[in-house]
């Protein structure tokens, strides 16, 4: 491993976002589900996903976030890496990364030559219920009779991406933070159990766009605080909401570019992941001379490891089968100050001020916060 302090891992199955919904299932009576997090019974639960809320950015503005400031719970886990395609992974399965296989924005395909981009997935080849195959928490929660519901933007309803992670669920569409709170105090109300999943994006455009530390996202933080609020004020009796969220953010001021640092480019066949964590896929002969090289150039500003070893050190939890190949040969992984762009192949990562993906504490800890309303 290159230099620098030493990689803290996720902390599944003690701590992580994984853990989040086996343990709102197993409060719910659902069978076969453990109660890591040790939440309380209750026969309903809606869990707010808010993109982008990092545990370290939220201490850092208490005055923009009162009443989430003041609710109870601490810190846990996003997973590794910490990016939206990972989380929604692991909050639609229960299972660490290395089990759902949605292991980065850009993964490889494996025996194509090619890579698929898990948020955009154009790649009609690809299945989204072969690619991640597992059960989701949805389909376990029907299953033994609890109504499932999943609100999020109307755009996202058939997206490869929600039928990879939302399946089994009934997807409420919510183009507004009105539609988002009166959709999800309906779908708390049905039956006698239910489980709802409410999605926010805004905060995590709002810092890729202008960066965690402008006004655009400190007030864009005032409204997810307000929507918290008024997801609390509707819950009905036997009902908790919880509040967690994908990864955190940085605003990463120097920048080493994959397309114009020749060294960078010298034996990679594909370059997956995103800045704040990088997939390098080497040429066949070519993965040590890939690992010396990345080592070399990134290796004082980053982690620089070979698969073998970041899936050893638990990285990415248990691997189910055939999901190694979907990583790096290497895995570039910035802990300092530093992006590793791709300006001509990912202009649109370029462009971009907040970034995340990293193991660091600013982008891998969120919130897992609570109230219930017995």
């Amino acid at each position: 491993m290159s230099g620098g302090p030493a990689p803290p891992v996720p902390r599944y199955g003690a701590g992580a976002l994984a853990d989040v919904p086996v343990s709102v299932l197993a409060a719910m009576g659902v069978p076969g589900a453990p109660n890591v997090l040790g939440l309380p019974a209750l026969p309903r639960a809606c869990v707010l996903l808010v993109d982008g809320l990092g545990w370290e950015q939220l201490r850092a503005h208490p005055d923009e976030a009162p009443y989430l400031t003041a609710m109870g719970g601490g810190p846990i886990s996003a997973g590794f890496p910490a990016t939206t395609v990972t989380s929604l992974g692991s909050l639609g399965t229960g299972l660490p990364p290395g089990g759902h296989g949605l292991l980065g924005l850009q993964v490889a395909i494996p025996g194509t030559g090619r890579l698929l981009n898990c948020l955009r997935w154009q790649d009609d080849d690809v299945d989204p219920a072969c690619f991640q195959p597992a059960p989701t928490i949805y389909e376990r929660a029907a299953a033994d009779g609890v109504e499932a519901a999943y609100v999020a933007l109307g755009r996202y309803r058939d997206s490869p991406l929600s039928r990879a992670t939302a399946r089994g669920a009934d997807y409420l569409a919510a183009d507004g933070l009105g539609q988002l709170v009166g959709r999800a105090e309906r779908a708390l109300r049905r039956g006698d159990r239910s489980l709802v999943t409410v999605y926010h994006p805004d905060l995590d455009s709002t810092g890729h766009t202008f960066g965690t530390g402008s006004p655009e996202w400190r007030h864009q933080l005032r409204f997810v605080d307000y929507l918290v609020q008024e997801l609390a004020s509707v819950l009905p009796a036997g009902a908790a909401l919880y509040v967690t969220a994908d990864h955190g953010m940085v605003d990463p001021a120097e920048r080493v570019d994959a397309d114009t640092v020749p060294e960078l480019g010298e034996g990679v066949a594909l370059l997956g992941g995103d800045a704040r964590c990088r997939y390098v896929y080497s040429e066949p002969g070519a993965h040590a001379d890939v690992l010396a090289a990345w080592t070399a150039t990134v290796g004082d500003r980053a982690w620089v490891v070979p698969r073998e070893e970041a899936v050893a050190d638990g990285w990415f939890g248990p691997l189910a089968a055939g999901m190694a190949e979907r990583i790096g040969d290497v895995i570039a992984v910035p802990h300092g100050d530093l992006a590793i762009v791709a300006s001509e192949r990912e202009p649109w990562l370029n462009r971009m001020i907040g970034m995340h993906g990293s193991l660091v504490a600013a982008e891998q800890i969120v919130p897992l916060l609570s109230v219930t309303r017995p």
